[in-house]
């Protein structure tokens, strides 16, 4: 497959957060950027925009952006959301599946390759535990709802060829570069591109004693955990200030 206009939407995770690059808009790089630069080698006249900002749910993930990426008449669109709305403390899953349905309706219509994907499996221990059974019914709602439009699934929840703890920031909560590349990877294969990418090695993370875990966890709340439980206290957004790093179609280099 050749595509020549590629855009990308979503919220943190497709912007990129976790793998900074200051010389590229927003800071950062990510998967999305990584795909697009392959992309960008198959032809001539390949353009690449990215709508995601960090912190949207997915109300206004499609409220935002979906009516601004069929304006750019993209021949492949991808498509990350729900993350955000699976974390708050209440969210309607079935309503939330209806949102979704919708746009992916939206986006097919324009004849575009639509990629969506699942969330990846926090397994039974951890921070996301609590909210794992959550994130399994979601998931199987990008499912059905894929398979209705014939959209492509990236499915995360199914990767359990590269250890969570190694491919995750140190916010535990985004994708860190390793996690970028292996999913610009993923991607590729699911559109059936050719590349070059190689399959990341990532080693686990060393097991920390009693007291070094208590440290590690100690540290982790206070620089992220209480600022995200803030934000959602005081009902902002990290996204609040951030702006789309690639608002139109643009040369990739």
């Amino acid at each position: 497959m050749t595509f020549h206009r590629y855009v990308a939407l979503g919220d943190s995770f497709t912007e990129g957060v976790g793998d900074p690059d200051p010389a590229r808009p927003n800071g950062l790089r990510g998967w999305a950027d990584r795909v697009a630069e392959v992309l960008a080698q198959q032809t001539d006249d390949f353009g690449y925009a990215n709508l995601a900002i960090r912190g949207r749910k997915l109300g206004p993930i499609v409220a935002e952006q979906v009516d601004d990426a069929v304006a750019l008449e993209p021949d492949l669109i991808t498509i990350h959301g729900g993350g955000n709305d699976v974390l708050r403390p209440r969210v309607d899953l079935d309503a939330l599946a209806r949102t979704y349905d919708d746009a992916i309706s939206r986006l097919s219509a324009t004849g575009a390759r639509v990629v969506m994907f699942t969330i990846f499996d926090p397994g039974g221990k951890g921070i996301y535990a609590p909210v794992r059974g959550r994130m399994a019914i979601f998931n199987e709602w990008v499912r059905e709802i894929a398979d209705r439009h014939d959209a492509t699934v990236v499915d995360m929840w199914r990767m359990r060829d590269v250890d969570i703890a190694g491919v995750m920031d140190t916010d535990r909560m985004h994708l860190n570069h390793h996690g970028h590349a292996h999913i610009a990877r993923a991607v590729l294969d699911a559109i059936g591109v050719e590349h070059a990418l190689e399959p990341i090695a990532v080693e686990p993370p060393p097991l920390l004693g009693r007291r070094d875990r208590w440290a590690a966890n100690a540290q982790w709340t206070r620089e992220f955990l209480v600022p995200w439980v803030h934000r959602r206290v005081t009902g902002r957004s990290s996204g609040d200030t951030v702006s789309p790093k690639r608002p139109g179609l643009s040369a990739v280099r």
